[in-house]
């Protein structure tokens, strides 16, 4: 996502990699919310349940139409939260009133940002308390514009990389990543997998020879098992998502039920 060798840290990137050098375990833990599912009040508890159950950082999903890095337990969620009025104002509700207990990492498509010029997006995610932001859909050659806007507002814009990142490309990412570098550890989108870990090593290895920024896992981590062995492999972060949301749509009692499935990531991570 961002071009530059060296590029500057900002505000809310320094927070975030405080938050790695602070994690208790082996691995900050970072699970992922979609924002305003099963509903706003809901998705407000469940974000501060998140913190309540040992999680180091979150990040924050903006439901959107056409989600293209997810898979279907995310997808399904972003539907559902968008049937019940969500929006880029409610999610940035829930982003303030959890960011003065830990750092939290928007995740949204570009469509959103664009809606709302660059500019005016930054400072509203900013006034919210955001540190940093992904934006999957922006590819590197696009993407200066708008960590330059960012970067203004004290904002990190945080990069992703996948197994399938050409050694070049990754050299260019790595090199300006802000925050944290997330690493995707499949090819594909994002879902559980029952069987990943053998891959972790060699997969966190290379992203940390391309970068001084903290490495951070995600995609297909759904169990605290595969978390351990992730920290095991070498990752700064796990980050958590299909396996929570899951959780948060069949429960009963949902901000309970994914306080103790967070508490469990994050003692496995301990």
């Amino acid at each position: 996502m961002s071009t530059g060798v060296g590029a500057p840290q900002v505000a809310g990137a320094a927070r975030i990699e405080q938050a790695f050098a602070a994690a208790p375990g082996r691995a900050a833990l970072m699970p992922y919310l979609m924002g305003g599912y099963p509903d706003l009040a809901t998705s407000d508890a469940i974000a501060q349940a998140y913190a309540d159950g040992g999680a180091d950082l979150v990040e924050l999903g903006v439901p959107f139409s056409d989600p293209i890095a997810d898979g279907p337990v995310i997808q399904a969620a972003a539907t559902r939260a968008l049937a019940a009025g969500a929006s880029v104002e409610g999610v940035l509700g829930i982003a303030s009133r959890l960011a003065p207990r830990v750092p939290v990492v928007l995740m949204l498509y570009a469509n959103l940002v664009l809606a709302r010029g660059v500019e005016a997006f930054a400072a509203a995610a900013a006034s919210a308390g955001v540190s940093g932001v992904i934006v999957p859909d922006l590819p590197l050659e696009e993407a200066p514009a708008a960590q330059a806007a960012f970067a203004a507002q004290g904002l990190a814009l945080i990069p992703l990389v996948a197994p399938t990142t050409t050694d070049e490309r990754l050299t260019r990412i790595g090199a300006g990543a802000q925050g944290f570098l997330y690493t995707v550890s499949v090819t594909g989108i994002t879902g559980e997998r029952a069987s990943l870990s053998q891959e972790f090593a060699r997969i966190v290895a290379r992203a940390k020879a391309h970068t001084r920024v903290p490495v951070a896992l995600g995609f297909g981590i759904s169990t605290p098992a595969q978390a351990a062995a992730a920290a095991d492999a070498g990752a700064d972060g796990v980050i958590v998502g299909s396996r929570l949301v899951r959780e948060a749509g069949e429960a009963t009692d949902a901000p309970a039920a994914v306080r103790s499935l967070v508490a469990a990531f994050a003692e496995a991570l301990r």
